[in-house]
């Protein structure tokens, strides 16, 4: 018999107990199905290249009569450069014209393209010297926080860092001025080394965070220390096009909706870059909610042998 077991994660003081057994609990939520993509929808899609209101447009990637990734201003923001007291930056990357795909069925080459767009808001809402952080994101999904189906991404940026994160900052710090070494670097010294690790090149590494919180979690990150998107070089961008897809391939099998992310703390060098993929199979109830301490059915062993096959 399979027991459970408690984990710590890496820096944080922040605990999860993998419970294998939980899993075999009998279950009569529904599960998730893939959701019905109608010709109406697509006709009233504000994402589809028809649909896009022209003045909402800030950035693309190709000419805007036929571009491949488009940038709008998030209309229904809940942070504005115009509001002292929800002050900041959010803006909708529309990852493709076509409606009826998703970011897994593009090429490694159009996910790169979407990386370096990342990266290029990145550097221009750093410009903005009040805002603090960025965080870049994907809801897939109406249980992850999707609201439109057509393939979207958002960022997020205001001026200031939410506490759970200054709290990271400071802890990531401590360990620099007590190993001499950044915990990540470390982190991806040692999970290369275990059956937790999904894939690794020269430049990236993915891997089922020892203490993962939900099930299926994947990490991926630069094994340069790099603390900022923008930093990610042509070849690295490529290679953490190639691994987001096969993990997102796989996620598609299992019917579940995702969110991934990344957090950016501007300023902050000793941050390492990483991006954090998670799909909503897990559901908290009373304890996880009451507690804090989250209970994760799925051993990040077992998701990363799932993500291997």
């Amino acid at each position: 018999m399979i027991r459970s077991e408690i984990r710590k994660d890496y820096i944080q003081d922040k605990y999860v107990i993998i419970a294998p057994r939980r899993g075999k609990r009998p279950h009569d939520v529904a599960k998730p199905i893939a959701p019905v993509i109608s010709v109406e929808a697509q006709k009233k899609c504000v994402f589809c290249p028809k649909g896009v209101f022209k003045n909402l447009i800030k950035d693309s990637t190709g000419p805007l009569k036929k571009w491949d990734i488009l940038v709008l201003e998030n209309p229904f923001s809940a942070v504005t450069l115009d509001n002292p007291k929800a002050y900041g930056v959010q803006e909708v990357i529309i990852e493709m014209p076509e409606h009826a795909k998703e970011l897994e069925d593009l090429s490694i080459e159009h996910i790169s393209k979407l990386l370096e767009m990342y990266a290029r808001r990145t550097t221009i809402i750093s410009k903005n010297k009040k805002i603090e952080y960025i965080l870049i994101f994907k809801n897939n999904g109406g249980r992850a926080g999707a609201s439109l189906q057509h393939s979207h991404s958002q960022i997020f940026a205001t001026n200031f860092l939410p506490p759970h994160l200054f709290d990271k900052s400071q802890k990531i710090q401590e360990y620099k001025i007590i190993h001499g070494t950044c915990v990540y670097c470390d982190v991806i010294k040692k999970e290369r080394k275990t059956s937790r690790l999904i894939w690794e090149d020269k430049n990236v590494i993915a891997f089922a965070p020892y203490a993962s919180m939900h099930n299926y979690e994947a990490w991926i990150l630069p094994k340069r220390h790099i603390d900022n998107i923008t930093c990610l070089n042509k070849d690295e961008r490529k290679s953490w096009a190639r691994i987001l897809k096969k993990i997102l391939k796989k996620i598609g099998q299992l019917g579940l909706p995702y969110n991934y992310y990344f957090h950016q703390v501007i300023h902050d060098e000793n941050q390492h870059l990483y991006m954090k993929i998670i799909p909503r199979g897990s559901v908290w109830a009373g304890v996880e909610i009451g507690s804090g301490i989250i209970i994760n059915s799925i051993p990040p062993e077992d998701a990363a042998k799932f993500y291997k096959e």
